[in-house]
């Protein structure tokens, strides 16, 4: 996993948690924090989850190079 995706990973994980506490509290920690819903703040960490969700996107998709390599072979 690439740099990129981590970090894209980590913003899903927190909008996920945001919209976590929005359906369970009515509460918007993103908007809390940055100055409500309407700041300039607020909306580029909406906007960078956003972007986020799309590159974990792709991982749907990626093979998974990583468990191919750590199984055992065989010998058939």
């Amino acid at each position: 996993m690439s740099g990129l995706q981590r970090i894209a990973l980590a913003l899903t994980i927190i909008g996920a948690i945001n919209w976590g506490l929005i359906g369970l509290f009515g509460f918007d920690l993103v908007a809390a924090i940055f100055g409500g819903y309407d700041s300039m703040l607020s909306r580029i960490i909406y906007s960078l989850v956003g972007i986020a969700g799309l590159i974990n996107l792709g991982l749907l998709f990626k093979p998974n190079v990583e468990l191919s390599r750590t199984e055992p072979r065989t010998n058939r």
